[in-house]
């Protein structure tokens, strides 16, 4: 028998309605973080006296406020038994707000808070889900080594929420926080004086980075996302390494290297320019004395051509005649 397609979309509306807000029909709140951060569950309300608040995890009971007395991991399964938590648990005794802290992919699942008086019972449940992160990242928290005079871009792991509030911290100083469209850095002197105007902020995911990172930067750096219903704490010890003697006796060698190359190659032209210059000085030398030698031997030519001249002829005759006469008058 054939099923129509209006009848499975209504059973898959149901389905995802139960999802959505669970078979008791209370809301679901979702929490989405990343192995090693921190996350708080709030309550919405200040205890007093008459009120009990409780709290479980795949129904056992891991933390209770009753009055003045606080309770948490008081069953074995969370306790002694698996160890699940081991000590991760913290409870506010003015809210009852619930907080586990190192989160762990084991930690994923139903969070449920039972809050009872005298009038009333009020059921909220969350549902957490812990992504993984790299192995080299470590589950404490994210290390992040980077040398000096690099820059370091610090992950907030999520789009922005317009409702949300971001918060960014290092060694308890507050240096840049986003709410709404509005975004600060460094408001206060001390944060102005050590940062400089280093830092940049992605109004987008709300991720913070550091320019032109100095050995003064290293430390821990916290981001805080606040919601209504929950807030998130994502810490990062970031760790800024100096640049090495060995590194720094490279780039003096290497800047030698290129300085005597340089000079090498400027000692190369000056000599190929001045040898080209010479042999330029040699050849006009020589092109000079070829015409001064040759010069010298037209010269007995020019005076050879000036004895045969007609003029030079006859001076000749007439030197020859008075010779003659001369010879005749000594005669007589």
């Amino acid at each position: 028998m054939e099923i129509s397609l209006t009848v499975l979309l209504a059973v898959k509306h149901v389905a995802d309605r139960q999802f959505s807000v669970g078979v008791s029909g209370v809301d679901i709140d979702r929490v989405s973080v990343m192995e090693g951060d921190s996350v708080t569950l709030h309550t919405g309300v200040k205890t007093n006296q008459q009120e009990k608040i409780r709290w479980y995890f795949s129904d056992t009971r891991i933390a209770q406020v009753t009055g003045d007395l606080r309770n948490i991991c008081t069953d074995v399964q969370c306790n002694e038994g698996t160890e699940r938590f081991r000590g991760r648990l913290k409870l506010d005794h003015q809210t009852g707000s619930l907080s586990i802290m190192n989160i762990r992919n084991t930690d994923s699942g139903l969070y449920k808070l039972l809050i009872s008086n005298s009038n009333f019972d009020t059921e909220k449940i969350f549902s957490v889900i812990v992504d993984d992160v790299p192995a080299a990242g470590g589950h404490e928290m994210k290390r992040k080594t980077v040398k000096e005079g690099e820059y370091l871009t610090l992950h907030s792991d999520g789009v922005k929420k317009p409702n949300d509030l971001k918060i960014w911290y290092f060694k308890d100083i507050l240096i840049a926080e986003i709410t709404g469209d509005q975004s600060k850095i460094c408001t206060v002197d001390q944060c102005k004086e050590r940062f400089r105007d280093r830092l940049k902020l992605d109004h987008q995911t709300g991720s913070l980075t550091i320019m032109n990172i100095t050995n003064t930067d290293s430390g821990l750096y916290i981001l805080q996302i606040n919601s209504s219903r929950f807030s998130i704490i994502k810490t990062f010890s970031v760790t800024v390494t100096a640049v090495t003697d060995s590194a720094v006796a490279a780039a003096v060698v290497a800047a030698v290297v290129a300085a005597v190359l340089l000079i090498a190659a400027a000692g190369v032209i000056y000599c190929h320019h001045r040898r080209s210059v010479q042999g330029k000085q040699n050849a006009e030398k020589r092109t000079q004395d070829n015409d001064e030698e040759k010069g010298g031997e037209r010269q007995p030519f020019i005076r050879a051509d000036k004895e045969k001249s007609p003029e030079g002829i006859n001076n000749t005759l007439k030197d020859s005649a008075g010779g003659a006469a001369m010879m005749q008058v000594t005669t007589h």
